[in-house]
Parts: structure tokens; C-alpha cells; sequence
């Protein structure tokens, strides 16, 4: 079995994408639902997957909770919560108490790119993740570079929380830029309860003018890091599309910088690492 931790789906006359601006994104720039989804991966071996929030409402939370209920494809989903607000786990149970409550597998919020660096870091955030993990659930860290040292310091303080690191950080790929994300990969690394998502890389190249060779060393460092036992893969479906013209040319890169994995490393990351970090019991 191969399972896609991370995707999305939406609506656009449901719920605006906020991020969808400029004529570039014209790729992405209609909806995509379940049915698309399932074209998408027809044959890439990929069975199951687990849907991530793509705005940052409440609204949308449950709505991927009902449909992960009525779809066997589905088999987790990752809501969304302001982890800075002192009512964040008062609207967390909620979802709990929700239809398809116990699809919610984890829980993000947006870090990357916002005016505060630390966000992450601030004592509301950590005290809410940290009654996340009494709750059960994981946590997705977005951040690109700038943010790792909050996300770092999030994690340190927070030893009984598993946490999922996306995109590997999102690196700046594309300015073939190395440091400091590097180093700082290397330190949030050292903490064994954080595993990382192979995703989202085609977005931080040049889009639709890369080569499998541009992601080497970031991947290459990934696995040094995290070694093959902590990572898992991730499609980032369909932003990806930005990057890709198709679903399966971004499960083709993850099996090129992947070759080198045994038996028992592919199936940790086509599989076992998602189940187990997002605590999958439906399959």
C-alpha cells in the first residue's frame, strides 16, 4: 500500500483561496474534489490518502472530517486551529464532537511567511500544542526557513507531542540556497519525535524547469537528518500542479530521490510512517 499524506481539496465558490493571486496560478485555479482526485492518481500505485486544510477556517475543518467519513479513500485528515488563541482547544473539541471526529488525525497552522517569526515559539502556541498531544494528535509544522528556529524551540518544548515537519521546511530550491536551513534541519532533527513529509519541492524550484538533480543535496540532507525510518511522502496535490504538469510526475521524483531505499525503508515511507505518525487504525 502507498499512502499520500498530504493533499488538498476545494471549492472556490464554497471558500475563496485566499494565496491564489496573480495569472501564474492559473493551474490551480478551479476546484478539485475527491473524483479528481482519484483520476489523479490512477495509476501510481497510491490508495489512500490523507487530506490537509488549505484555509484557515474552522468551517472547512469539518467539512474534511464528513468527508473523510463518506470516503474510504480518505483516511485522515490534518484541520486547522489558531494555536495562538487561549480558545484553541475548546474549538479542537468541538471537531471531536463533530461527524468524522475520529478522522481528525492532526492538526496545522499556518507559520510560514507570517510577520512574526516566533509565532510558533509564543507561550499560548506551546501551551496549545502541548494539550494537543494529551488529545492525541499530531502536529504539522509549515514553515519555511525563517520560522525553524521557533519550530525548534516549539518542539523542545513540547517532548510528549509527535510532529509532522512539512515540505521539509520548504528551502529556498530554486536560489539553489542551502544555509541556514541546513543547520537548522539538522538541530529540529535531533529531536526523535518529529518525522518529516517528502512534499511540496516542486513549488520551491523553478517551476515546470527543474530536474530531479536541483532537489539532490535537500533531499540527500533530509535523509542524513531524519534518516528513511522518519520520513514519509506527500504529493502536495494539487499546488503541486504549479510545478508539475500531473499527480504522478511528483510521485516519480519521490521514487528518483528515493532509489537508493530498501525494502524496509520504502515501506516506511510509502507508508508505515504516515499510519504511524497520524496514528491510522481504518485500513
Amino acid at each position: 500500500m502507498k499512502i499520500d499524506s498530504h493533499h488538498h481539496l476545494w471549492d472556490l465558490a464554497a471558500r475563496p483561496q485566499t494565496w491564489m493571486v496573480g495569472d501564474n496560478l492559473d493551474a490551480v485555479r478551479r476546484n478539485f474534489d475527491t473524483n479528481d482526485l482519484r483520476e489523479a492518481i490512477a495509476g501510481t500505485d497510491i490508495e489512500k490518502t490523507i487530506l490537509v486544510h488549505a484555509t484557515s477556517t474552522h468551517d472547512e475543518t469539518y467539512e474534511m472530517l464528513a468527508l473523510a467519513e463518506a470516503d474510504p479513500m480518505l483516511i485522515g485528515v490534518v484541520g486547522w486551529l489558531q494555536i495562538d488563541s487561549p480558545d484553541a482547544i475548546k474549538d479542537c473539541e468541538k471537531y471531536l464532537r463533530a461527524p468524522g471526529a475520529s478522522y481528525l488525525k492532526g492538526i496545522r497552522d499556518v507559520a510560514q511567511d507570517l510577520p512574526d517569526s516566533s509565532f510558533l515559539a509564543k507561550p499560548q502556541s506551546i501551551a496549545t500544542v502541548r494539550e494537543l498531544g494529551k488529545l492525541g494528535l499530531t502536529y504539522d509544522i509549515l514553515t519555511k526557513t525563517p520560522e525553524l528556529r521557533a519550530a525548534i524551540e516549539l518542539v523542545r518544548a513540547c517532548p510528549d507531542v509527535s510532529f509532522v515537519l512539512d515540505h521539509i521546511s520548504k528551502p529556498y530550491i530554486a536560489k539553489q540556497e542551502m544555509e541556514p536551513w541546513k543547520s537548522l534541519i539538522t538541530e529540529l532533527a535531533s529531536f526523535d519525535n518529529v518525522v518529516c513529509k517528502i512534499s511540496g519541492m516542486v513549488t520551491e524550484a523553478k517551476w515546470n524547469a527543474w530536474e530531479v538533480s536541483d532537489f539532490a543535496p535537500y533531499v540527500d540532507h533530509i535523509i542524513e537528518s531524519f534518516t528513511p525510518q522518519r520520513l514519509m511522502f506527500g504529493s502536495d496535490w494539487p499546488v503541486a500542479l504549479l510545478g508539475t504538469s500531473t499527480y504522478s510526475q511528483v510521485v516519480q521524483l519521490a521514487e528518483a530521490v528515493t532509489q537508493g531505499f530498501s525494502k524496509s525503508e520504502n515501506e516506511q515511507f510509502w507508508s508505515k510512517t504516515a499510519i504511524h505518525a497520524y496514528q491510522i487504525t481504518n485500513l
